[in-house]
């Protein structure tokens, strides 16, 4: 439920003691200086190119002033620059070896790129880069970029996807609608924080449940499919009182939806197709949306039907029933659903790749809180669980999955990366890639690696300042006037149920791990049930 894109993260494990890097005086420093409270929930890449630093400067206070420096980079001839770097970015480079190539010939970190799609879909690919931690969040600051049409990137799917309505995820906060229908989105959350934890607990079971049941059949099972329909199934029950396969939806809501998230992020997405046949089909004109509007009907259909309630909430908002419905079907089918399928079997490759030390360190700490608990599973218990939930922040951090945010500046502005700093100019186009700015080796040791207890204590909670997948940093809150997630603390919370529930039934798993155009592809080899 994000307002920036997808929700949810992957999983990270290793050592005890996080610990911030001291290569960087001037983030230590803040670091240091700053008091972080972490609140409790309410409701591989290789190694980044280092960049030599430019001389710098001290006052006499002894501040270190950073030198003003020209934007590198450029954007080549027009429409054959844009192609050139889009096909470097799917196909010839890839796309972190795209960004890492860039900041090496440049040795900067801040750069001038274009953007996929280009031509035809985005009439103006050029962006402005910040590849960095300290240079990336001043994406999320509303007073200094605009954030309208700009949840896709450079381009905008048709409104025709979303029945003719911008949806929340593309307004700006200035704009009067944003902070209606956000609260409409607050509104839909507290409504059904009682029913998460049950609900949660009744369709995950049964997930657990045909997983062990394609293992005794096949000898492996894939997770994609069982998680796809679990996920659903648990949104519509939680935030609805809905459950899919009793209505004429049935079990049709996972493919439906996936058809329909590709007509709209086609164009920046690689599904594995032969270059040339891809080019065509899907970066180089938008997909007809006539092709997924029969699709689309029978998903509002339901959520017209189940939604009663909150549309009797909108109308108080002087938001119409129709324009609710849309934008409820939104959050709960791109965002939530969205997020739930890439950053959960994303979770499950990070901790499986872990192995057994942690499957066991986990199992032992949920199920002795859950016993402490009288038996029961509530918030509460989960708060006694440090090392589970330093796991869900490593996932966020280490692969976010929303790795793109956008904004296009307001007015003039001077941007810093660790070395420079930059000046962009009004009207500019912002980009920044999260994974990069989240495994910054100038404010997280040894980011490559997914370290389970990096959050764990005074240090790793101020290292939470930098975990960013909800289109802000993890220690600040939605609010109706800035674009963080509105179901931030909903993503985290389901996102802890999900390494809870996994770590109650089970010892330990193994696992393959294929790719997929969204997250990654999970087949399950072995599950060993719980023994203690």
């Amino acid at each position: 439920m994000a307002s920036a894109s997808l929700p949810f993260t992957s999983v990270h494990l290793q050592f005890n003691s996080p610990n911030k890097s001291l290569s960087s005086l001037s983030t230590a420093t803040r670091l240091s200086s700053r008091r972080v409270i972490v609140r409790p929930i309410r409701a591989s890449v290789s190694e980044k190119p280092s960049v030599p630093a430019p001389p710098v400067t001290v006052s006499e206070l002894g501040e270190i002033k950073l030198p003003l420096k020209k934007i590198p980079g450029n954007y080549g001839v027009p429409f054959v620059g844009p192609i050139k770097d889009r096909l470097d970015y799917f196909y010839n480079q890839g796309r972190n070896d795209f960004f890492k190539s860039k900041i090496q010939k440049y040795q900067s970190t801040v750069f001038r790129t274009n953007m996929p799609p280009g031509p035809f879909i985005a009439p103006n690919p050029k962006v402005v880069a910040l590849l960095d931690g300290k240079s990336f969040p001043v994406l999320f600051d509303v007073s200094k970029v605009e954030k309208k049409d700009l949840f896709t990137g450079t381009y905008m799917p048709s409104t025709d996807l979303t029945g003719g309505y911008r949806i929340l995820s593309y307004l700006d906060p200035s704009e009067p609608k944003h902070a209606k229908l956000k609260q409409l989105i607050f509104f839909l959350l507290k409504s059904s924080r009682n029913k998460v934890i049950p609900e949660f607990e009744a369709c995950y079971t049964e997930l657990f449940e045909t997983l062990e049941k394609e293992l005794a059949e096949k000898g492996k099972s894939s997770f994609q499919t069982a998680n796809d329909q679990a996920g659903f199934n648990f949104l519509a029950r939680a935030f609805f009182g809905s459950n899919p396969p009793d209505t004429k939806l049935g079990v049709d809501g996972p493919s439906l939806i996936s058809k329909w998230v590709l007509f709209q992020l086609g164009p920046v997405l690689s599904l594995g197709l032969p270059k040339y046949v891809e080019e065509l089909l899907i970066h180089t004109f938008p997909l007809p949306s006539f092709l997924v509007k029969k699709d689309y009907q029978r998903l509002y259909d339901f959520f017209y039907e189940s939604s009663g309630f909150v549309q009797d909430e909108a109308e108080k908002l002087s938001i119409s029933r129709e324009e609710a419905c849309h934008n409820l079907l939104f959050a709960t089918c791109f965002n939530s659903f969205g997020g739930m399928k890439i950053f959960f079997p994303n979770m499950l490759k990070w901790i499986g790749r872990a192995g057994v030390k942690l499957h066991t360190e986990l199992a032992q700490e949920i199920r002795s809180a859950i016993r402490s608990n009288g038996g029961k599973l509530t918030m509460a218990a989960m708060e006694r669980m440090p090392l589970m939930k330093s796991v869900v922040y490593e996932g966020f951090r280490i692969e976010p999955p929303v790795p793109a945010q956008y904004g296009k500046a307001k007015k003039d502005l001077l941007i810093e990366s660790h070395d420079a700093v930059f000046e962009v100019k009004e009207g500019e186009m912002l980009y920044g890639f999260q994974p990069f700015a989240t495994k910054d080796p100038k404010i997280f040791e040894r980011p490559e690696e997914f370290v389970p207890d990096r959050f764990i204590g005074d240090d790793g909670e101020r290292l939470l300042t930098h975990v960013l997948w909800s289109n802000g940093p993890e220690t600040e809150n939605p609010s109706l006037g800035n674009k963080q997630c509105a179901g931030k603390d909903f993503v985290v919370l389901v996102s802890r149920l999900f390494v809870v529930e996994l770590f109650r039934r089970y010892d330990s798993f193994e696992i393959e791990v294929g790719k997929s155009p969204l997250g990654a592809a999970v087949t399950i080899t072995s599950l060993k049930r719980a023994s203690f």
